[in-house]
């Protein structure tokens, strides 16, 4: 190993080809006043449902000598009544199948449906880490078209679809990180030139899809098997910490991403924690309500101090525009407020958090709005 602090320390690995010259995801995590750059609810768990965890997490302990419930049935199901609740939309356990965050989806997903010499699309900017676990599992990324405006170019990227013949799209709606929702008829139309050219699996991530003005798009699912909606309990439900996330598909889908899952990756711990979160719905959706008004006064307030907004479907908001994004960054680093630098030319991104959060992040950009006069 060579001891030159430049070269990293994996530069003398036989790693892939692939992956040499990149960076893992990550978020800076610094210790400052106001943390307002990964998406996360600012309001903790509530304590009835931190003691209904803790009782739920003990009944589990006196059985961790045994193996969790593989299939996880009973979380399953339990997920399938929220869905069906919230959507308006019939859903079974043999709809729903659950993993460590909703990226472990994503992998499963593309191990199951993508992998060497197998291609997958998504329209960018939008969340990085499709095409890192696209990288990960072997499968060949293409980069499709977004407008200006960074609503997707439908033309374009149905013309991309029919170049390319993917077989695996996705569509992040709201999009991550710009903020704004893909109307179901610019779904639909991905979906069928998907149809056309391959048949290729449709992937809607729809992690903050309880932050939109608009309704999820669970009832597409119907006559469409190839459609997957992956979704997550990290932001709406406030549980980033527990790292579950789940998908709605055809039950042929759910039977084959268990192909490659791994034996028993749901912990007991983990199935009993979701399953106490999921008891307490309405109380944690009431935050969700008070997320998107803060949402609101974000896209309100930024634009009265002169910044440009993107319209914003989730609990985040896309500002700028910058001359120089990251020296803004700095600056309002500086103030004592992080948020993202997503590397989108000119844009930065804010979290929506509590009304203080909010408040002190409005309070740096207005100095940064003057210092930088941009």
């Amino acid at each position: 190993m060579t001891g030159n602090p430049s070269v990293s320390r994996w530069d003398e690995l036989p790693i892939r080809d692939e992956l040499r010259g990149k960076s893992p995801y990550g978020a800076p995590q610094l210790d400052v006043p106001v943390r307002l750059n990964t998406n996360e609810n600012p309001y903790p768990l509530p304590e009835a449902l931190v003691e209904r965890i803790a009782e739920r997490v003990r009944e589990a302990a006196r059985d961790l000598n045994r193996y969790p419930d593989r299939d996880a049935v009973r979380l399953r199901t339990e997920l399938a009544a929220y869905l069906t609740k919230s959507a308006g939309y019939p859903l079974g356990m043999e709809n729903v199948w659950a993993a460590n965050g909703s990226n472990e989806v994503i992998q499963q997903l593309l191990q199951t449906f993508g992998g060497p010499g197998r291609t997958a699309i998504g329209f960018e900017p939008s969340y990085s880490m499709h095409a890192l676990i696209a990288r990960g599992t072997g499968t060949g990324w293409i980069s499709g078209p977004r407008n200006e405006d960074f609503t997707i170019d439908l033309a374009a990227a149905e013309r991309a679809i029919a170049e390319h013949k993917p077989d695996v799209v996705f569509v992040t709606t709201p999009n991550n990180p710009t903020g704004n929702a893909v109307p179901p008829e610019t779904v639909l139309a991905l979906y069928e030139a998907a149809q056309a050219a391959k048949p290729s699996m449709v992937i809607v991530d729809e992690a903050y899809i309880e932050f939109s003005h608009g309704a999820s798009l669970l009832p597409l699912l119907d006559g469409r098997p190839h459609l997957v909606i992956s979704r997550t309990m990290s932001k709406a439900f406030g549980a980033a910490g527990l790292r579950l996330g789940y998908l709605a598909a055809h039950p042929a889908v759910v039977d084959a991403v268990q192909l490659v899952r791994l034996p028993y990756h749901l912990s007991a711990v983990t199935q009993a924690t979701a399953l106490a979160a999921l008891e307490h719905t309405d109380t944690l959706l009431g935050y969700v309500e008070q997320l998107k008004a803060e949402r609101d006064r974000l896209v309100t307030e930024l634009r009265a101090i002169g910044y440009e907004v993107t319209e914003s479907d989730a609990n985040f908001v896309q500002f700028g525009r910058f001359a120089d994004a990251h020296e803004a960054w700095r600056k309002i680093l500086d103030r004592g407020v992080l948020v993202r630098d997503n590397g989108v030319p000119g844009w930065l991104r804010v979290s929506a958090g509590t009304p203080q959060e909010n408040d002190a992040f409005l309070d740096a950009v207005r100095e940064v709005k003057k210092e930088l006069g941009s």
